[in-house]
């Protein structure tokens, strides 16, 4: 009896002795989880709680602190946090997924093809329009004409846009319903003429005559092309995306649909510069919630590079006397950099030409000098001069894509020159002077994937996998310093390093399940990796049935 009665007190004794684990609603083992964080850099294994991350570590720790009803054994596939977009057109790629598709064309006579087995397809359409035609990949690298849309849709619109967004290619019934003629003047860009006469083709400001003009976006069109969008980008992991450029109308959309969770897809939006919108925005202050955040405005100092239209010191190489053209002029430049600054918002100014990049970058210093954190970006920060490297700051950071500097580079020399083609595409002389890039992709100027982005970044090769050796190889970014400008750099440009970027606890749950390791696969094998699984607050967003 005695015998049993001490059996009994150590069994009562074990069982008080032991510690309870704590509950969650969900643990993930058996993975290589890159955290990107630095405390606890690998892990095998999380759990999550109310769509955050509660416990991260080995599997054995994990499992012994945490239970949960659902268990997922990973295999040993490869875990990263939510990536980031640093730089994309959500609502745009959404739209475009609605026009007639021109990326890739090799010739003007596909984009004819192309165009006429959409207006085929769409025979009620009251305007026909397309998007990616680069005459950099054709073997006439001239702009085309409206001559062949004049003759095969006479009494249709069409409007064609450049790839870069910078340019459009119009038919003479567009220009005519928007009023422009070989008189029109403009400031900001440029309507093209060859002996006197228009082309079509028209560069930055003048575009804005054509939309005016053009039938408006149902409200039907802008919620396929939301869901649209936010069905690509789960596909590759992308669980929060900066959206450049975006006005009320559509981010008071954004907010109902996510509001009803419809939409789930985390933003940070970058508010359009327009009276309307500054008006508004920069009265109201900052919005925020867990998956929208409005606090910045987004510029536009010049155009693109492929177009001319970025603002240069001096005459570009391929062609005398043209300078680029400021889209926004300097002086207002300066004073919005005042008005963004006392209202407490961000100021997100594109800027690809040498000459567009330090007037926004002095800009930026006169109005921070007293700032203690404001994370002011320059989108692209595409072009610049070797005195100029030094004014980014942690104040100032470069956000960047590196599928540009892929995709320039045939043409970008030319453009530019030997010497001037140095400062060009810089991420790691960047990296150095503000101690972390945003990397984003520019979609639907690029492609969505980000693995395109960590390739070009790393291997600074296209998906050609040219040039051998890379492209400006002493600008390479390490894979570590990638996957950082993808998350936690993005995040904390974002003002959002707290609550995602990495695999830690107390944050968002947001992760994606690899096929392969990211940082050790092949690097040529970089563009072809794929996503198992995207997470999103913990809950499954998207799965690779294939």
């Amino acid at each position: 009896m005695r015998l049993l009665s001490t059996f009994i007190l150590i069994l009562i004794l074990g069982i008080s002795c032991t510690t309870p684990k704590e509950s969650a609603d969900l643990i993930v083992i058996n993975a290589i989880v890159h955290t990107v964080d630095t405390v606890n850099e690998n892990a095998e294994a999380f759990a999550i709680k109310d769509g955050k991350f509660i416990g991260v570590g080995t599997t054995a720790s994990v499992q012994e602190a945490y239970e949960a009803p659902e268990v997922i054994d990973m295999t040993g596939k490869t875990i990263l946090p939510g990536l980031i977009d640093g730089h994309c057109h959500f609502y745009g790629l959404g739209l475009n997924m609605q026009i007639v598709d021109l990326v890739g064309t090799q010739s003007f006579q596909e984009v004819l093809d192309r165009l006429a087995a959409f207006a085929k397809a769409n025979p009620e359409a009251a305007a026909l329009r397309g998007r990616g035609w680069d005459q950099n990949d054709w073997e006439t690298k001239e702009f085309p004409t409206k001559k062949e849309l004049d003759a095969l849709y006479p009494n249709t619109p069409v409007v064609l846009e450049r790839v870069d967004g910078h340019a459009y290619l119009v038919n003479q019934k567009a220009l005519d319903m928007a009023g422009i003629d070989n008189d029109t003047q403009v400031t900001g860009g440029e309507i093209v003429k060859v002996d006197g006469q228009i082309t079509g083709v028209l560069v930055d400001n003048p575009q804005t005559l054509i939309d005016a003009v053009m039938p408006e976006v149902t409200r039907q069109q802008a919620v396929n092309a939301l869901m649209q969008a936010q069905q690509a980008c789960f596909s590759y992991g992308l669980t929060t995306v900066n959206d450049a450029g975006l006005n009320k109308e559509t981010l008071d959309l954004i907010q109902e649909l996510q509001d009803k969770g419809d939409l789930k897809m985390r933003m940070y939006a970058m508010v359009s510069n327009s009276p309307k919108n500054l008006d508004y925005y920069l009265d109201k202050g900052i919005v925020k919630t867990d998956r929208l955040n409005i606090r910045s405005v987004k510029v536009y100092a010049d155009g693109a590079l492929g177009s001319r239209g970025a603002t240069l010191k001096s005459p570009y190489s391929d062609k005398d006397g043209h300078f680029g053209a400021m889209v926004t002029p300097v002086n207002e430049i300066n004073n919005l950099a005042q008005r963004i600054a006392k209202a407490g918002y961000q100021m997100n100014t594109h800027a690809i030409g040498d000459s567009a990049n330090v007037v926004v970058l002095r800009a930026y210093e006169k109005v921070l000098k007293d700032q203690q954190d404001p994370r002011w970006k320059v989108e692209h920060a595409q072009v610049i001069s070797q005195e100029d490297f030094e004014r980014f700051s942690p104040k100032i950071l470069p956000s960047v894509q590196p599928t540009h500097a892929t995709s320039d580079m045939y043409w970008a020399e030319d453009r530019l020159g030997a010497t001037r083609v140095k400062g060009a595409y810089a991420f790691k002389d960047l990296l150095n002077e503000s101690g972390l890039v945003v990397l984003g992709t520019d979609f639907p100027v690029e492609q969505v994937s980000p693995f395109y982005t960590f390739y070009a970044a790393v291997a600074r090769k296209d998906l050609k996998q040219y040039p051998e050796g890379g492209y400006q190889m002493e600008n390479a970014l390490s894979r570590a310093e990638t996957l950082k400008g993808m998350t936690y750099w993005a995040a904390y440009s974002n003002f959002e390093e707290e609550e995602k970027g990495s695999i830690s606890p107390g944050k968002f749950a947001d992760f994606v399940v690899m096929d392969q390791d990211i940082m050790t696969v092949a690097e040529d094998q970089i563009p072809n990796l794929t996503v198992s699984a995207t997470y999103l607050n913990g809950e499954l967003v998207y799965e690779n049935q294939e």
